[in-house]
């Protein structure tokens, strides 16, 4: 069947409330970890993953870091207008140079309470390192999906990096009703977070600790990271009857070519995604590699993996040609990273080209991650949530989590 087929009907479950983890557990590797192996299911916590781990299993984390996303406005009546940046309103997005810009910029951003705004701008007073600075929000525009804000400030040199991080509060999702506390900038990231830019936390990665990384580098576990920055749409629920009336969200990765030379090295080893972002940056690498093989000649705008492409009648190569291809590709042109968007949507009857594993949480029911999971388990999924339900674990992104194996 295509997935276009699918219904989103046979993806639901019910989810109780006591099964929804509303904060973290301490410490993070404490977690509950469900164990998916051979059709047979057990578990155990996350500090002894390791021990369930293949003899040639190879770690692929997403190292994106999570953005103060949330900013606060207060109108003179005392109305609350929430800005929720998305992502910076520009086609092309190479985060770590746009977080250096000064003066203003421009956001596509959901807005709480839009229908109060009623002035041509908000203002308010933050502190960036102990300097008073007034910052300004205008709407620009309104798309079909969010809106665009103007953000303009004074002092004008300091970045916009600075401004997000000293003005927003941490984007904990949207089922958590509740504040976000000084401890959520810590919990609410993975220890391995470096690059800016996601306005939602690869949830899988939140049990590891420090202590587990160096666990696996003294058992000779390599541990590859990469990164794809995770947008709102992550939470985004498939509310059409059928997928095929379902627009997947993009989101965008940057990929080094040191990367993929580290990943080309490990294509005949057992490799295991940290998340499942890290699957769809995983296999967007093979269908961009796979598509640069048919056309050598391929523009980097036509490059981009679209929702329904992986399930084409197309010309199919190995793994191991579609990564080395990409990476000549990369090379023949000078480039260090490939920073661009993919929109890819895996689901059951997706043939995975480079992932034989995945850890990940528990998901929603009724979204485009737990027919993820239903691509790499089948049927079984449905035993799964439903021990995971009988054995008290913890749901959603603050929640436990499985090691679930192809």
């Amino acid at each position: 069947m295509h997935p276009k087929d699918l219904k989103i009907e046979d993806f639901t479950y019910e989810l109780p409330d006591e099964n929804i983890a509303y904060k973290p557990v301490e410490p993070r590797d404490s977690s509950k970890l469900l164990i998916y192996k051979n059709h047979k299911i057990s578990d155990d916590i996350y500090r002894n993953l390791k021990q369930h781990l293949p003899q040639d299993a190879v770690l692929v984390f997403n190292d994106t870091r999570v953005i103060k996303s949330r900013i606060k406005f207060q109108r003179q009546t005392g109305a609350i207008i929430e800005i929720f940046c998305l992502e910076p309103n520009e086609e092309f997005v190479d985060y770590a140079v746009h977080f250096q810009k000064t003066e203003k910029d421009q956001w596509r951003c959901l807005v709480g309470n839009i229908a109060k705004w009623k002035e041509p701008f908000l203002e308010k007073t933050i502190s960036v390192q102990n300097q008073e600075v007034l910052l300004t929000a205008k709407l620009i525009d309104r798309l079909p999906d969010s809106n665009v804000v103007e953000f303009s400030w004074t002092p004008k040199e300091i970045s916009v990096g600075e401004i997000i991080e000293n003005a927003g509060l941490t984007p904990l999702p949207p089922y958590i009703k509740r504040e976000a506390k000084k401890e959520d900038e810590s919990t609410y990231q993975t220890v391995y977070s470096s690059h800016e830019g996601s306005v939602a936390a690869p949830t899988a990665g939140l049990h590891f600790s420090q202590e587990m990384l160096q666990g696996f580098k003294e058992k000779h576990i390599p541990t590859l990271f990469t990164t794809l920055h995770v947008g709102a749409g992550t939470f985004k629920p498939v509310s059409s009857e059928k997928m095929a009336d379902h627009v997947m969200h993009n989101e965008w990765m940057d990929i080094s070519i040191d990367f993929l030379k580290q990943l080309e090295s490990q294509l005949n080893k057992t490799i295991i995604s940290v998340g499942t972002t890290s699957t769809r940056t995983l296999e967007s690498i093979y269908w961009m590699g796979n598509k640069i093989c048919n056309n050598p000649d391929i523009s980097i705008e036509e490059l981009c993996i679209t929702q329904w492409e992986p399930y084409e009648d197309i010309t199919l190569h190995s793994s191991e040609s579609a990564v080395s291809t990409l990476i000549q590709w990369m090379k023949e042109r000078h480039m260090q990273h490939l920073i661009i968007e993919t929109g890819i949507i895996i689901a059951p009857s997706y043939k995975f080209k480079i992932i034989k594993g995945l850890i990940t949480n528990f998901h929603q029911p009724k979204s485009t991650l737990l027919l993820l999971v239903a691509a790499l388990v089948g049927k079984n999924w449905k035993d799964i949530y439903t021990y995971a339900l009988q054995n008290n674990f913890r749901f959603l992104s603050y929640g436990d989590g499985s090691l679930l194996m192809r």
